[in-house]
């Protein structure tokens, strides 16, 4: 059977649950400096309190100069760990299976990428969220190593967990992403991807439409455009 999952398929799937974790992240980490060293190999932020991650993976680099993003896998520098970079391989060989280049080639220009984004931190956006939903690890930092270039984790601690999810907090982090995210070209299979992803027992109905959210007993319908327009049920637990 012909393989139909695109680069862009993965974006709007990684879409939502990727803000959320990010948003989570900030209330974690907020200002706080960072500081990795790969041949430890440590990622840490410090301040009060500080935070060591339990295990961090760094996805590639993208650099102004060429406009075009390196995968860890294939910038080896000496003293690096390989479970610095395994975590990109793995990556690289799923986008290989599913004939996706964005994620099987080494080097990828900036303008290959959809909406053509000219900045390194447009560029880590997407090719982290790409590559978050196809290894299950949702929180990813970034940052500046030299001369514009810019650098993409993956990190992984207890404290990066979601909450539980809540009626009120799920319409919100769907609402601010399909009206906000331009990564997001499909409501219909970004919200579904998220509920899926979330736990939240997502039905559609016979016709495709309206997708309920079993978990909360709220229904979200879309258009013929597979556009959100309407979102109902209660968003607020019943008072005692």
């Amino acid at each position: 059977m012909q393989n139909t999952l695109t680069f862009q398929d993965l974006l709007n799937d990684a879409a939502i649950l990727s803000l959320e974790h990010q948003l989570h992240l900030e209330t974690v980490v907020g200002g706080l400096d960072w500081h990795v060293d790969l041949a430890a190999p440590r990622f840490d932020f410090s301040g009060e309190p500080g935070l060591v991650c339990d295990r961090f993976h760094l996805l590639g680099t993208a650099a102004p100069g060429p406009g075009s993003w390196m995968w860890a896998w294939a910038n080896p520098s000496p003293g690096f760990q390989p479970e610095v970079t395994e975590l990109s391989a793995t990556v690289r060989d799923l986008g290989r299976r599913h004939g996706i280049p964005e994620l099987a080639e080494a080097e990828v220009p900036f303008d290959s990428l959809p909406g053509s984004p000219e900045l390194p931190h447009q560029v880590l956006t997407l090719l982290t969220d790409a590559a978050k939903v196809l290894t299950g690890r949702w929180t990813a930092y970034n940052g500046e190593v030299g001369g514009g270039t810019r650098a993409a984790f993956l990190i992984e601690h207890p404290a990066f967990q979601l909450p539980e999810a809540t009626p009120l907090g799920v319409i919100g982090i769907v609402q601010q992403a399909v009206s906000g995210l331009t990564s997001v070209t499909d409501h219909r299979r970004a919200v579904y991807s998220y509920a899926r992803l979330r736990g939240l027992g997502p039905e559609f109905s016979a016709d495709g439409r309206t997708l309920t959210l079993d978990a909360f007993g709220v229904q979200l319908a879309f258009d013929e455009m597979n556009r959100l327009v309407r979102t109902e049920g209660a968003l607020t637990p019943p008072a005692n």
